[in-house]
């Protein structure tokens, strides 16, 4: 008894015994009772799952004394021979098709087929491996499997259902068998060592049911293996880590929690223990994998070590329960599937350690890739403070703490614009009037150069209009640190977006202030911030924004120095100045230039009036750009419009 196989040893002898199957033997032994068994049966399914062992029973179950019946007395004479370690009977007959599936075998067993049985009551052939018959001896044997004699019965056992040919699968009975249940084999494996009196190890039994793969068989082949070199002791787990090859659970703690907390050399560290211990690189991947998708379930599910779902002792149960929360579902998502694409990488690869490695470099570097899984954990790693210390995990809880303060100091600053729109007189589009002399300075070169007005003009952009907004948002609670630090990425999402609007902000605007609630831009021009404005720029940098840092927030774009940053908006004390360099119309001959174009006021009164211009700025300033128009202004339109001059006397050459 103890020279046989655990296997052997523990085979059911009664359909009661078979495990994770009862979708088979419960119908089975109903079929039993109503005495309504068929003469073929075809038993289909993965190997060690009980297929042959359960023909063996209805063999039993048929030839019992008292049967049919589904529960075999294991008294007479016939069970006896067919129970565990018994003789076997002569009327059961067992072929093995992968060494008689020919045809001339197939017309031997027909030949045999007709006599009847010895001393049972039916005569049974119990054909394994029956996928490897031919298909010359599945057609020998048809006439006989679709009318056999009343005593003949026929059972087909097989792996590979497909293979049996459909004339012969039609006229059998089929029942698929499926892989044992983990939960189910574990607690059978338990009953089998406690009868065995070998203490095992609690983190014993998964890992034995994991080498199994689903199989009865291959389990007990594995159990047997363990209890067969168990020590006074019993079997321990890392005897049983060592004998089968799995990865110790200490360096896949060790190597998750360098992933956590972003500690490169820890990681690098694993995998060299891994290397010098002699375990396969592949087989640590595997278990690494297998390691992480427990993790996102129980991130996923909490409780899901008491409903089944994650089969692990109590203490590791605690540990995994910790290493889940430090990661996030995110992070752990993106790793599996990273760990899982360089598995299958490492397939045939002639250095595995150099692929494992660079899978250990990816996991560890999310900022390396720009899709969406990645962008999540950089997220999730920002909201823990992992890898940027505590600057990264602060400015995500500022915003909700500095949002009350901040939105006291923009609003003093947003009215100071339309201050401007009554001494210049245009109530509606003050902006674009504020552009002009940003964007226009090279639109007409002639008649600048050829104007003395704009040498006073020069120091009229460095009023006190643009310098406030500059300065009040930076004074807030607000810290920009975070947000200049992420400009890049977010130029990069504004890009995928709209390119006019990442021109604008690469080329001309810099991150001046960052409240929590306010975005505060600084351009170099007034032209550059209207541009920014009006252009819609201002939305598509909002949206990215809330994409990027979870929240919305107001984006503020002032002038913060260079050029023309604000050349337009001290219009209104421009005409006092002109007024001083009258005497200079002396070099009015170079107005001949706008002579050819009609004027407005009439030609002779040599001095016109300065309301007429002011009408005809109104009726400009509905235009987006009056310089390319066809309807140009004149010269002194230009002078009143653009320098605020008042023009005094007008000569013409003829």
């Amino acid at each position: 008894m103890s020279s046989l196989a655990l296997y052997r040893r523990y085979r059911p002898e009664t359909f009661a015994e078979v495990i994770g199957q009862e979708h088979v033997t419960v119908p089975l032994q109903q079929a039993l009772r109503n005495n309504r068994v068929n003469h073929a049966y075809l038993f289909s399914g993965p190997r060690g799952c009980g297929k042959t062992t359960s023909a063996r029973i209805l063999a039993r179950c048929l030839n019992c004394e008292q049967g049919p019946t589904p529960t075999p007395c294991g008294a007479c004479q016939s069970c006896r021979d067919l129970a565990r370690n018994g003789p076997g009977s002569i009327d059961v007959i067992e072929i093995d098709a992968a060494s008689h599936g020919g045809v001339d075998d197939a017309r031997d067993l027909r030949e045999k087929a007709f006599f009847g049985p010895a001393s049972s009551r039916y005569k049974i052939y119990i054909i394994d491996e029956a996928h490897m018959v031919t298909p010359a001896g599945f057609n020998a044997l048809l006439k006989v499997v679709e009318e056999p004699p009343e005593h003949l019965k026929f059972i087909f056992a097989t792996t590979e259902p497909e293979k049996v040919i459909g004339t012969i699968r039609s006229r059998t009975h089929h029942y698929p068998f499926r892989l044992v249940p983990p939960g189910t084999l574990k607690d059978y494996l338990a009953e089998v060592c406690a009868h065995e009196a070998i203490p095992v190890a609690d983190a014993v039994l998964p890992l034995v049911v994991r080498a199994g793969a689903g199989s009865v068989r291959d389990s007990m082949s594995v159990m047997d293996q363990l209890l067969a070199g168990a020590a006074e002791g019993g079997v321990t787990y890392e005897m049983a880590t060592a004998l089968l090859g799995y990865t110790d659970g200490a360096l896949l703690d060790s190597v998750v929690e360098a992933f956590g907390a972003g500690d490169g050399a820890a990681v690098f560290d694993v995998v060299d223990r891994v290397i010098e211990g002699g375990h396969d690189p592949r087989r640590f991947a595997a278990d690494l994998l297998e390691r992480l998708r427990d993790l996102l379930i129980l991130a996923a599910v909490p409780d899901a070590a008491d409903k089944g779902l994650v089969d692990v002792p109590a203490d590791v149960r605690e540990r995994m329960q910790a290493q889940a929360t430090a990661l996030g579902p995110a992070e752990l998502s993106r790793a599996a599937d990273l760990v899982n694409t360089g598995l299958t990488e490492m397939r045939g690869a002639t250095s595995p350690r150099l692929h494992l490695e660079l899978i250990c470099a990816r996991v560890l570097l999310p900022a390396a890739y720009g899709d969406e899984r990645s962008l999540q954990a950089r997220l999730d790693r920002l909201e823990r403070g992992v890898g940027g210390g505590g600057t990264a995990a602060g400015p995500v809880v500022a915003p909700v703490q500095q949002q009350p303060q901040p939105v006291a100091p923009p609003q003093p600053v947003a009215p100071q614009p339309p201050v401007a729109p009554p001494v210049v007189q245009a109530p509606a589009p003050p902006p674009p009037v504020r552009e002009a002399p940003a964007t226009r300075p090279g639109a007409w070169p002639t008649r600048s150069a050829a104007a003395p007005p704009p040498a006073p003009a020069e120091p009229v952009p460095a009023p006190a209009a643009p310098p406030p907004p500059a300065a009040a948002p930076p004074g807030g609670g607000g810290d920009p640190s975070r947000v200049q630090q992420m400009w890049p990425e977010i130029l990069e999402a504004v890009k995928k977006r709209r390119r006019f609007s990442w021109i604008l902000l690469s080329q001309n605007a810099r991150v001046t202030g960052f409240d929590g609630a306010t975005l505060q831009l600084g351009f170099t021009t007034a032209g550059a911030r209207d541009s920014f404005a009006n252009s819609g720029s201002e939305d598509v940098l909002r949206q990215v924004m809330g994409d990027l840092l979870g929240a919305q927030c107001r984006v503020e774009a002032v002038v913060t120095g260079g050029g023309g940053g604000g050349g337009g908006a001290p219009v209104p004390p421009r005409p006092a100045a002109p007024v001083q360099q009258a005497p200079p119309p002396a070099r009015a001959p170079s107005a001949p230039e706008p002579a050819p174009r009609p004027a407005p006021p009439a030609p002779e009164p040599p001095r016109p009036v300065a309301p007429p211009p002011v009408a005809a700025e109104d009726d400009i300033a509905a235009d987006d750009d009056p310089d390319l128009s066809d309807t140009a202004l004149s010269g002194q339109e230009l002078f009143v419009r653009e320098l605020g001059a008042t023009v005094i006397e007008e000569f013409h050459h003829e």
